[in-house]
């Protein structure tokens, strides 16, 4: 039985004429986290953003290939708001709204359609539970966002992609501007959310990739040149470049 959720072939994208990705065939699991790994610029981010039609907000961004989720393919029909309540995205900065701890998570939820207040409060109340942020905020829902610690606002920014239900969730290096204590705070959170969702991370760590994905794929310079279960990738890498930049050879 094929429990992919995401099949990319022949990926090949492009800015203006600059070619960004060249040929990517790759294909994710439901319920499987992968890590993105790879220098600055190899292509990890601009791949992520392919997954939910990101790139498509810059004009000068054109793409060959396919992409499928869920058994549908990505094209000029696709609607991207019903994509990316699909496909929910953290970036590397939390970039909580300038609203309520409450109305960051439930706002997603009203423009989706929903309007049964009960509904949108018990969907609230389990998401920030889901990102063990309740007990630090249950007193003060009304506080504005802007007021918690930067890995408070990134467990926030997690709740809110979770709150529409998605499938898959994309995490550009969600961790890099964290402490210590938050960014082990969102590893076990990554871990946890495996349960429900296909997590696809990009990470600069290679200890965060090793500690929380089953599956790492390396990029460079565009190209996939290597894939496989993290375990083995980083005991075992088949390909000499993938050894030289796991071993800190370049990066």
């Amino acid at each position: 039985m094929n429990n992919n959720i995401i099949e990319v072939k022949n990926l090949n994208t492009y800015f203006n004429d600059k070619q960004i990705l060249k040929n990517i065939n790759l294909t994710f699991e439901e319920k499987s986290i992968t890590a993105l790994i790879g220098p600055s610029g190899c292509g990890k981010s601009t791949f992520l953003r392919t997954l939910n039609s990101m790139n498509n907000l810059t004009k000068t961004f054109k793409m060959t290939g396919e992409i499928t989720i869920e058994d549908e393919k990505l094209d000029e029909t696709t609607d991207e708001v019903e994509l990316r309540k699909k496909v929910g995205m953290v970036f590397q900065k939390a970039n909580p709204f300038p609203k309520s701890i409450y109305e960051n998570v439930a706002y997603g939820l009203r423009i989706h359609g929903i309007k049964d207040e009960d509904q949108i409060h018990k969907t609230v109340i389990k998401c920030l539970k889901d990102v063990a942020l309740y007990d630090e905020v249950k007193d003060d829902l009304q506080k504005s966002a802007y007021k918690l610690s930067g890995g408070q606002q990134q467990r926030l920014c997690i709740a809110r992609s979770i709150a529409v239900s998605p499938k898959i969730i994309l995490m550009d290096e969600p961790c890099s501007a964290l402490d210590p204590i938050s960014t082990l705070k969102i590893e076990d959170l990554i871990y946890e959310l495996k349960k429900d969702y296909t997590i696809i991370i990009v990470t600069h760590n290679m200890q965060q990739a090793t500690r929380v994905s089953e599956n790492t794929v390396f990029f460079l310079n565009g190209e996939v040149i290597e894939t496989g279960p993290t375990n083995e990738m980083f005991l075992h890498p088949k390909e000499q470049e993938t050894e030289n930049y796991i071993t800190g050879k370049f990066g």
